[in-house]
């Protein structure tokens, strides 16, 4: 199993060179990603400046060598599902191959998501999905859905990483919909039980996901020797935004011990 760090890149010392500080020791300390949230006004709250997630991505791949970047999660139907393409590609070069990009719905609290009702979300989130494949593979792509048309558009810029960039899917793993998701991309960094009611995901759950076709299982909280046993590859350890030094004392002390390599 492997061990990742999840911030948000909100408040001092993380925007691009906090968080590419950041990333370096993350890597020094023995983790094996630095994921990012995927917000503009950081859960709603403008209290603390919010930075741009893609922008300090890339400050976070040219600061390090080894470890896995990515998204966890960003809300595809926020974005223009052809710019997000272009983007992940470009961090796949930049990084060489390290980049995951995180796909959910977005958060009901985004000031950003225009009211749209969670059924229509997750049709654009389906949409994107099968739009940002079809982009990737560098052929001219003609694609007329309910939600995004294209005529014979080509971005010739391809994925390092082949068949494509690993796509992980979050969200809300009770809910059907997010089931076969899952199963359809390429692994879960999904949540489980409502957002204003969490639970903790079980090295049961995670069993099930794997036994229905799960590629990658991403879990956080929770005893992470359970999980291993079950199956789960990655293991998380998400910090709330809060000072500088805060952040590396707990990124310093590494992935959990009995599992540290």
């Amino acid at each position: 199993m492997k061990f990742s760090v999840t911030v948000g890149a909100v408040g001092a010392g993380r925007d691009p060179r906090g968080l590419a500080e950041l990333a370096r020791a993350v890597e020094d300390c023995g983790w094996d990603a630095l994921f990012l949230e995927d917000y503009l006004v950081y859960q709603g709250d403008a209290s603390q400046p919010t930075y741009d997630p893609w922008i300090c991505l890339a400050a976070v791949a040219v600061a390090t060598s080894r470890i896995r970047i990515g998204t966890t999660v960003t809300p595809l139907p926020r974005r223009r599902p052809w710019k997000v393409a272009a983007e992940a590609v470009a961090l796949d070069h930049l990084s060489g191959g390290r980049m995951v990009l995180g796909v959910g719905i977005g958060d009901p609290g985004d000031p950003f998501m225009e009211g749209k009702s969670p059924h229509l979300l997750a049709e654009m989130l389906d949409e994107g999905l099968a739009l940002i494949d079809r982009l990737w593979s560098g052929e001219r792509v003609s694609f007329h859905g309910k939600h995004y048309q294209l005529d014979g558009v080509q971005l010739t810029a391809r994925p390092v990483q082949e068949p494509r960039i690993p796509v992980w899917v979050g969200g809300n793993m009770l809910v059907p919909a997010v089931r076969r998701r899952i199963l359809r991309w390429d692994g879960s960094c999904a949540y489980k039980g409502s957002t204003d009611a969490p639970q903790q995901i079980t090295p049961d759950d995670v069993r099930r996901l794997l036994e229905a076709g799960a590629r990658e299982v991403k879990v956080s909280g929770g005893e992470p020797a359970a999980f291993a046993e079950a199956g789960a590859t990655w293991w998380g350890r998400w910090i709330a935004p809060m000072g500088v030094e805060e952040t590396l004392a707990i990124v310093r002390q590494g992935p959990p011990g009995a599992l540290n390599r």
